[in-house]
């Protein structure tokens, strides 16, 4: 078994805002009713010809760039994401076009909201297992294009954004503590988008190819799930939640993630989130969480932090990570 680690980040928005104001000239809902409900203030959102690609392009510049990175070595790369540019090519063969990454295998996973850490964890279990060295995970989604701007339910929380990050070989430091993955297909049906079927079982679904969340039963899955899996997780390292410096949840809803701290007795004040100013972005959440962590200077060498995703799926996937980074040129994340 070989160690692992994050050694690089970078992240990208775009750079349209979607303001509460602006939502309360479309739907029937306010800024106080928002904030109130969600956290948010506002959102980023792509460019009618801004496609997923190209956020996680961006992204994958703003590592090279901060961390004076070469990519052409990537031996694997992995995209995460619910809202790619085509069913195929997939996104992760435009990245390795784009930056001429010639032997690299490529393919794109579809965990929604926990796409992030099922990405990590996977290419944690590459470079362990010995089967690979350096691999780019990269996070991105354009929620906006498959918004129902007249749902006042659900396009208060979205907004586009994109992550990545290097998982590399190191033989002296250990990046990965441990994991849990978990699924549950029956609450499918909570949170979903139609595809080339309409039915789920026996029930017929809103077919507008735009995403349909039941929020109180997503809500109440993850009050029943998380907590307990988060346990889970801590004792296969025989450690507790106390021994963690920084947890960094999927950015869902600051009112989903107030209370789960709260079940978990786990600080706010050292829980990350991404919402304030960009909203739900789905898989890209967490390194965008994580990234703002470290650009403020609240992260540290040496920390360990616990990234938690959850959603549509049902599905959930965490990781506790010892944070050492290489060197970095940092720049604010522009708000």
């Amino acid at each position: 078994m070989f160690h692992s680690r994050i050694t690089a980040i970078g992240t990208y928005v775009p750079q349209r805002k979607l303001t509460n104001d602006d939502l309360e000239k479309m739907v029937d809902t306010s800024h106080e009713w928002i904030v109130q409900r969600t956290g948010i203030h506002e959102r980023r959102i792509a460019e009618r010809d801004e496609f997923t690609s190209d956020l996680c392009i961006s992204a994958v510049r703003n590592l090279v760039s901060r961390y004076n990175k070469t990519i052409e070595d990537v031996d694997f790369i992995i995209v995460c994401t619910t809202t790619p540019d085509f069913p195929f090519p997939t996104v992760s063969c435009l990245i390795e076009a784009h930056f001429q990454i010639q032997n690299a295998g490529a393919i794109d996973i579809s965990a929604a909201c926990a796409g992030f850490t099922y990405g990590l964890i996977m290419a944690h279990g590459l470079i362990a297992s010995g089967l690979h060295r350096k691999v780019l995970v990269i996070a991105g989604e354009t929620l906006s294009k498959i918004t129902d701007y007249s749902d006042r339910t659900t396009c208060v929380l979205f907004g586009d954004a994109a992550g990545a990050v290097l998982v590399e070989r190191d033989d002296q430091f250990e990046g990965f503590v441990s994991h849990h993955v978990g699924s549950d297909g029956t609450g499918g049906v909570h949170i979903y988008r139609t595809g080339l079927a309409n039915r789920l079982g026996e029930q017929k679904l809103c077919d507008n190819n735009c995403i349909v969340q039941n929020g109180r039963e997503v809500f109440r899955w993850v009050m029943r799930t998380i907590p307990n899996s988060i346990h889970q997780l801590m004792n296969k390292s025989s450690q507790t939640i106390n021994d963690v410096d920084w947890f960094i949840p999927h950015s869902a809803n600051l009112r989903l993630i107030e209370p789960l701290c709260e079940k978990l007795e786990f600080p706010i004040e050292r829980t990350l989130h991404s919402l304030t100013h960009f909203g739900n972005t789905s898989s890209s959440t967490i390194p965008l969480s994580l990234d703002l962590g470290i650009r403020s200077g609240k992260i540290r060498a040496g920390d360990k932090a616990l990234l938690y995703g959850f959603g549509a799926g049902l599905v959930h996937a965490g990781v506790l990570v010892r944070l050492q980074l290489d060197p970095v040129v940092n720049e604010p994340l522009p708000l």
